[in-house]
This record gives structure tokens, sequence and C-alpha cells, in this order.
């Protein structure tokens, strides 16, 4: 069972992860909470956590130097990092400080559990089931329509050809309505969490160093290698050969 320790200045974005998560599901424990880098490296000495799931931006300490602090005193806890769209700069140092995933703020229902069950596949301790689109999403506060269109970017993330059409002529909406829907319940464009996915589904496969940076390309749906260079650099900060370099 992983212990996990959560550091997060936001009171309210803390205690959703503390509450909200199925935590015993996925074999792990909450032990403990921090608002800052310098209360999570007592908490550290305390409670001894395999798993932090930690932001980067917090007063007192941020989560880039509470990171290098505990790896300067050799402690190698899993590290889950939460990050904003502009700050993936300032995010590559906690990649390089061997944080082992990261997630977009805001992110949704699924978005945690689904790296937390990725974390413990890598570590060859997660339960066998086939990994699911975004496990945990399907709550109330998503409407059937939004429900599917993820759920098919899910199965289709690898589709060169995928688009607003083809969701739009799947589920028998406008193209019209599907976006203004997805956008109004996710925050997200469409093809912004398309690319989302699929960026995410790359940093994964990118962490196996025998694997080439065109065959990724392939795999997450793109066919021209630089475009996909240029867009996983753009959402990431960095290309998808330096990325693959932090994992070595």
């Amino acid at each position: 069972m992983l212990k996990v320790l959560v550091v997060e200045d936001e009171e309210m974005i803390r205690k959703g992860i503390v509450l909200a998560v199925d935590w015993a599901a996925l074999d792990c424990v909450v032990v403990g909470e921090a608002a800052n880098g310098l209360e999570a490296l007592d908490a550290v000495e305390r409670l001894d956590p395999s798993l932090i799931i930690t932001d980067l931006k917090m007063p007192q300490m941020d989560g880039i130097e509470m990171l290098r602090r505990l790896r300067e005193r050799g402690n190698q806890a899993y590290v889950i990092i939460l990050t904003a769209y502009d700050s993936f700069t300032y995010a590559q140092s906690a990649l390089r400080l061997g944080a082992v995933d990261f997630l977009l703020k805001p992110f949704h229902d699924g978005d945690l559990e689904r790296a937390v069950t990725a974390l413990r596949r890598r570590m060859g301790v997660g339960p066998g089931e086939t990994e699911r689109s975004f496990p945990g999403l399907k709550k109330g506060d998503k409407s059937k329509y939004v429900l599917e269109a993820m759920d098919y970017i899910g199965e289709h993330y690898n589709d060169p050809n995928i688009g607003i059409g083809v969701i739009a002529q799947y589920l028998g909406l406008s193209e019209g309505h599907l976006s203004h829907t997805f956008k109004k319940e996710t925050d997200y464009t469409l093809l912004n969490y398309l690319t989302r996915y699929r960026v995410h589904k790359a940093m994964e496969l990118l962490r196996d160093c025998r694997v080439k940076v065109y065959e990724v390309a392939e795999q997450v749906g793109y066919r021209d290698i630089t475009h996909f260079s240029a867009t996983f650099k753009k959402l990431v900060g960095m290309s998808p050969s330096e990325y693959q370099d932090t994992c070595r």
C-alpha cells in the first residue's frame, strides 16, 4: 500500500484531493497533508510517505525547493506534481528532480486516479485490470455526450483523422453543439482536450528509453513528427527527446 502525502496551499483543492479520491481502491492511504514545502519536509520526516502529490507554486517554500531538499537528503519518494499551463518551464525542474508525472490544473475527475494507477503499473504492483481512458470520470457533473466524447477520445486518440466532425457524427450531434457543451463542462475545447490527452500518452511512452520519438508520434496519432515535436514542446516546455532524457 502506498502512503500518500498531499502538499497544496489552496485548502479547497487539498481537501478535495484527500476526500474525493477513493484511495482504498487504489491501494493507497493518505497519511498527511501540508500547505507548503516547509511543512512537507517535516511531514516527510515524520510520516515517510512513498508518494507525494504536490503543487509547485506555494508560499514559504515552493515544490521545486522542497523536492530538491528531499533528493539531497536521499529521499526517493515518488512525486506527482500539480501545475498550470503557464508553469511548464517551471515544471521542468521537478521532472529533472525525478517527478514521475504531472497533472494540469484544473484537473478533472479521474485524472489523479489515472496517474496513480499508471505509477503503480510502472512499479509493477498495480492491479491487473486494463487501463480505461479516464477511470472515475463518469460522475454526475458531466453530461452523457461529454462523457461519451471523452471515452471516444480515449479509444481513438491514435487515429490521425479524429476531430470534432468525426466525434460529433459518432454522437449524432452538430459540431457546434458538441463544441459548446464540451467547453462549458470541462473548461477545454474538444481539440485542446484531445491534444492534452495525446501528449500525456506520449509522455507515458517516452519513459521507455528504447522507444523512438517518431514511433511515439505515430502511436498517439501524429503523422508529422515535426508537428508532434512542436506541439509537445509547446505544452510540456521541452522537446520529446529532452523529456525522454529526463527519464533516464
